[in-house]
Protein backbone atom coordinates (compact mmCIF):
# COMPACT_ATOMS: atom_id res chain seq x y z
CA UNK A 1 0.00 0.00 0.00
CA UNK A 2 1.06 3.17 -0.54
CA UNK A 3 1.35 6.38 1.36
CA UNK A 4 0.54 8.98 -1.87
CA UNK A 5 -2.68 9.69 -2.63
CA UNK A 6 -4.25 10.83 -5.79
CA UNK A 7 -7.62 12.52 -4.60
CA UNK A 8 -8.35 13.11 -1.18
CA UNK A 9 -12.07 14.09 0.15
CA UNK A 10 -12.21 15.74 3.38
CA UNK A 11 -15.72 16.27 5.14
CA UNK A 12 -16.22 19.92 6.98
CA UNK A 13 -18.32 21.50 9.48
CA UNK A 14 -17.90 24.02 11.60
CA UNK A 15 -16.77 21.81 14.91
CA UNK A 16 -12.91 22.06 15.92
CA UNK A 17 -12.63 18.44 14.59
CA UNK A 18 -13.63 19.11 11.32
CA UNK A 19 -11.22 22.06 11.10
CA UNK A 20 -8.21 19.86 12.40
CA UNK A 21 -9.40 17.32 9.29
CA UNK A 22 -9.08 19.65 7.24
CA UNK A 23 -5.51 21.15 8.26
CA UNK A 24 -4.14 17.23 8.13
CA UNK A 25 -6.41 17.14 4.52
CA UNK A 26 -4.37 20.59 3.19
CA UNK A 27 -0.61 18.67 4.72
CA UNK A 28 -1.66 15.95 2.87
CA UNK A 29 -2.62 16.91 -0.34
CA UNK A 30 0.10 19.11 -0.59
CA UNK A 31 2.80 16.18 0.27
CA UNK A 32 0.84 14.07 -1.83
CA UNK A 33 0.07 16.41 -4.51
CA UNK A 34 -3.25 15.69 -4.77
CA UNK A 35 -6.73 16.76 -5.83
CA UNK A 36 -8.91 17.85 -2.91
CA UNK A 37 -12.63 17.69 -2.84
CA UNK A 38 -14.06 19.10 0.45
CA UNK A 39 -17.65 18.84 1.15
CA UNK A 40 -19.92 19.07 3.51
CA UNK A 41 -23.66 17.88 4.20
CA UNK A 42 -27.12 19.81 4.93
CA UNK A 43 -28.56 17.60 7.07
CA UNK A 44 -32.63 18.00 6.10
CA UNK A 45 -33.11 15.53 9.12
CA UNK A 46 -32.11 18.54 11.67
CA UNK A 47 -34.92 20.32 10.37
CA UNK A 48 -38.13 20.90 11.35
CA UNK A 49 -41.37 19.88 8.64
CA UNK A 50 -42.30 23.63 8.29
CA UNK A 51 -37.86 24.66 7.75
CA UNK A 52 -38.24 21.52 5.31
CA UNK A 53 -41.41 22.51 3.27
CA UNK A 54 -39.69 26.34 3.24
CA UNK A 55 -38.12 26.62 0.23
CA UNK A 56 -36.73 30.06 1.10
CA UNK A 57 -35.19 28.51 4.34
CA UNK A 58 -33.30 25.15 2.66
CA UNK A 59 -31.96 27.84 -0.04
CA UNK A 60 -30.60 29.59 2.75
CA UNK A 61 -29.40 27.05 4.61
CA UNK A 62 -27.82 25.82 1.81
CA UNK A 63 -26.67 29.44 0.30
CA UNK A 64 -24.74 29.79 3.87
CA UNK A 65 -23.09 26.18 3.69
CA UNK A 66 -21.96 26.60 0.16
CA UNK A 67 -20.62 30.35 1.48
CA UNK A 68 -18.85 28.13 4.36
CA UNK A 69 -17.55 25.29 2.68
CA UNK A 70 -15.89 28.21 -0.06
CA UNK A 71 -13.66 29.46 2.62
CA UNK A 72 -12.89 26.21 3.22
CA UNK A 73 -11.86 26.10 -0.82
CA UNK A 74 -9.97 29.82 -0.54
CA UNK A 75 -8.04 28.10 2.44
CA UNK A 76 -7.02 25.43 0.51
CA UNK A 77 -6.04 27.70 -2.69
CA UNK A 78 -3.85 30.24 -0.15
CA UNK A 79 -2.15 26.78 0.78
CA UNK A 80 -0.94 26.19 -2.75
CA UNK A 81 -3.29 23.19 -3.58
CA UNK A 82 -4.26 23.57 -7.21
CA UNK A 83 -6.84 21.08 -7.91
CA UNK A 84 -9.79 21.43 -5.36
CA UNK A 85 -13.18 21.74 -5.63
CA UNK A 86 -16.50 21.91 -3.66
CA UNK A 87 -19.09 20.01 -3.01
CA UNK A 88 -22.29 20.15 -1.02
CA UNK A 89 -24.65 17.30 -0.81
CA UNK A 90 -28.25 16.53 1.21
CA UNK A 91 -29.06 13.82 3.64
CA UNK A 92 -27.35 11.77 6.38
CA UNK A 93 -23.74 12.47 6.11
CA UNK A 94 -22.33 9.05 6.79
CA UNK A 95 -24.66 7.50 4.11
CA UNK A 96 -24.69 10.20 1.71
CA UNK A 97 -20.30 10.50 1.90
CA UNK A 98 -19.89 6.39 1.34
CA UNK A 99 -22.97 5.85 -0.99
CA UNK A 100 -23.04 9.14 -2.83
CA UNK A 101 -19.47 10.80 -2.90
CA UNK A 102 -17.25 7.96 -2.59
CA UNK A 103 -18.96 6.49 -5.50
CA UNK A 104 -18.75 9.67 -7.53
CA UNK A 105 -15.65 11.75 -7.04
CA UNK A 106 -13.56 7.55 -6.38
CA UNK A 107 -11.26 9.45 -3.93
CA UNK A 108 -8.55 7.03 -2.64
CA UNK A 109 -8.39 8.76 1.32
CA UNK A 110 -11.30 10.41 3.37
CA UNK A 111 -10.58 12.26 6.10
CA UNK A 112 -13.09 12.98 8.83
CA UNK A 113 -13.33 14.87 11.94
CA UNK A 114 -13.78 12.49 14.99
CA UNK A 115 -17.20 14.12 16.44
CA UNK A 116 -19.78 16.49 14.21
CA UNK A 117 -21.66 19.42 16.42
CA UNK A 118 -24.74 18.70 14.41
CA UNK A 119 -26.56 15.56 13.75
CA UNK A 120 -27.32 12.45 15.45
CA UNK A 121 -23.64 11.91 16.04
CA UNK A 122 -23.45 14.19 18.75
CA UNK A 123 -25.97 11.83 20.92
CA UNK A 124 -25.73 8.42 19.37
CA UNK A 125 -22.50 7.37 18.05
CA UNK A 126 -20.33 8.11 15.71
CA UNK A 127 -20.73 9.49 11.57
CA UNK A 128 -16.92 8.89 10.96
CA UNK A 129 -17.50 5.50 12.45
CA UNK A 130 -19.91 4.48 9.59
CA UNK A 131 -18.00 5.67 7.30
CA UNK A 132 -14.91 3.65 8.66
CA UNK A 133 -16.95 0.63 8.60
CA UNK A 134 -18.55 1.06 5.21
CA UNK A 135 -16.35 3.08 3.11
CA UNK A 136 -14.32 1.09 0.37
CA UNK A 137 -11.52 3.24 0.57
CA UNK A 138 -8.95 4.75 3.17
CA UNK A 139 -10.74 6.27 5.74
CA UNK A 140 -8.64 8.44 8.94
CA UNK A 141 -10.66 10.00 11.34
CA UNK A 142 -8.81 13.28 12.97
CA UNK A 143 -9.46 14.09 16.92
CA UNK A 144 -8.53 17.91 17.68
Amino acid sequence: MTSDYQKILVAVDDSSDALAAFQYALHRAKVDHAALVITSILESAEMNVYQVLNKDYIHGERAALEHHVNNYVQLAQQAGITNVRAVIAEGDPGETIVKTLIPKYQPDLLIVGAEAKKGLAKHFGSQAAYMAKHANISVMIVRE
